[in-house]
């Protein structure tokens, strides 16, 4: 039979029980194999009991001490109890001294007791008992995680200062640099706010007018490498010039919530409007002399697209694109059948052939084709094909070249630019 005798307001702080006559402290850390919660308990005397009713800091130091105890025992292993019973007496009847200098010997969880108002200074200068005299019941950990956020910065020798951590706590990165940034002004102490405003305006003006557009490549909400490389280029260059205050972290955290804006911008965009800010609105219905197409893809899958239709041949192929694009699907094909041409988009090897019918096949012989190759950098190059040949066939792509017919200096000049 279990019975509590003494636990506190905040349900995590280990409880005292009296389980078969015996007095326990019970506590909750780590989890099992299944992820449900793990339960350890071991032996305490009444003594023990007394202090940790009355002393709220000792109770947290003992419970910081026993948890890397509990991270031990992993999923299934069994609490070293001979070890947690040794640190009862050290730790809970021990003068402060004596305290101070147990701690410096044994692992312990630092961020336990900083989430329990522990100073930081103090706790840094080995005196730990100092450092637990404002202990509070209730834990922040927020706070534990800021200080686990610093200490990783100095572990790299970055060291902020107060509009630096301003930057970072107005973009929501003040804890982990992976966050999507967002704009979070309430965040930031009054009186730095216009400051961090200034370094935000310069940001903005130095991107106004560019755009990251989306690479069908990689999904319908992928958006193109370069294009994010560019605008963060920019946007740091711009905010190191006018304020080389900052250190590194402060000017990322900018520029990643630009971009991060302008992918946001793009990925909610119709497929029309992004061909359009992308400068390939001119294959616009019921121009150029293309009426039908059909798009494939490396499975077999078919879509056509007719003039008439109320969608641009491009939007529909980019659209088809991302819908069907992996990592085993690679190779996309537009073809005019009336025309006899097309052209073939090779994702994994970032060029594109363009493939015109020189004799149709008669039944007795097969048809005589002329394919031409071409190297591709990037979506962007993808894009300008693509465009120019909904607009005006293989004749339109003559001005794109050089194009080769010889597959072997073809392969030649992919090998030097891959070795580029």
């Amino acid at each position: 039979m279990r019975d509590i005798v003494f636990t506190r307001q905040s349900g995590w702080i280990p409880n005292v029980i009296r389980e078969d006559g015996e007095l326990k402290l019970m506590l909750g850390a780590g989890a099992d194999a299944n992820h449900e919660p793990r339960t350890f308990t071991f032996p305490i005397s009444e003594a023990h009991l007394a202090v940790i009713r009355n002393d709220l800091a000792r109770h947290l130091m003992l419970w910081s001490a026993v948890l890397p105890l509990c991270d031990a025992a992993g999923t299934r292993g069994r609490l070293d109890e001979e070890a947690a019973v040794a640190l009862l007496d050290p730790i809970l009847l021990a003068a402060p001294a004596d305290v101070d200098a147990l701690f410096r010997r044994i692992r312990w969880d630092r961020s336990r007791l900083i989430a329990h108002g522990a100073d930081i200074g103090l706790l840094e200068r080995g005196q730990v008992c100092a450092a637990m005299r404002a202990a509070t019941e209730t834990p922040n950990g927020k706070r534990a995680q800021e200080y686990h956020a610093d200490r990783r910065r100095a572990e790299r020798g970055a060291v902020l200062g107060p509009l630096d951590a301003a930057m970072l706590r107005y973009t929501g990165q003040y804890l982990h640099g992976a966050t999507v940034p967002r704009r979070m002004p309430d965040a930031v102490d009054s009186a730095l706010r216009p400051e961090v405003m200034r370094v935000i305006a310069t940001a903005e003006q130095a991107c106004a007018g560019m755009r990251i557009g989306r690479d069908p490549r990689r999904g319908n909400r992928a958006t193109d490498k370069r294009d994010w490389e560019r605008m963060e280029t920019t946007v740091q260059a711009a905010v190191r010039r006018a304020h080389p205050e900052l250190v590194d972290d402060a000017v990322r955290t900018v520029s990643f919530l630009m971009c991060s804006e302008a992918a946001d911008r793009s990925r909610n965009t119709p497929m029309e409007d992004d061909e359009e800010a992308a400068g390939h609105r001119a294959d616009f219905r019921g121009s150029g002399r293309k009426t039908a197409l059909s798009f494939t893809d490396d499975k077999g899958v078919e879509k056509k697209w007719l003039r008439d239709g109320p969608r641009t041949a491009a939007a529909e192929f980019w659209e088809f694109v991302g819908d069907r694009s992996a990592g085993d699907n690679e190779v996309f094909t537009i073809e005019d059948e009336e025309m006899g041409e097309g052209i073939q988009l090779h994702f994994y090897a970032d060029s594109i052939a363009r493939i015109t019918t020189l004799r149709e096949g008669d039944g007795r012989s097969d048809p005589e084709y002329r394919v031409e190759y071409r190297l591709v950098d990037g979506i962007g190059g993808y894009r300008n094909l693509v465009g120019a040949f909904v607009r005006g066939g293989c004749a339109a792509l003559e001005q794109h070249g050089p194009w080769m017919s010889d597959v072997a200096e073809f392969e030649r000049a992919r090998r030097r630019r891959d070795a580029r």
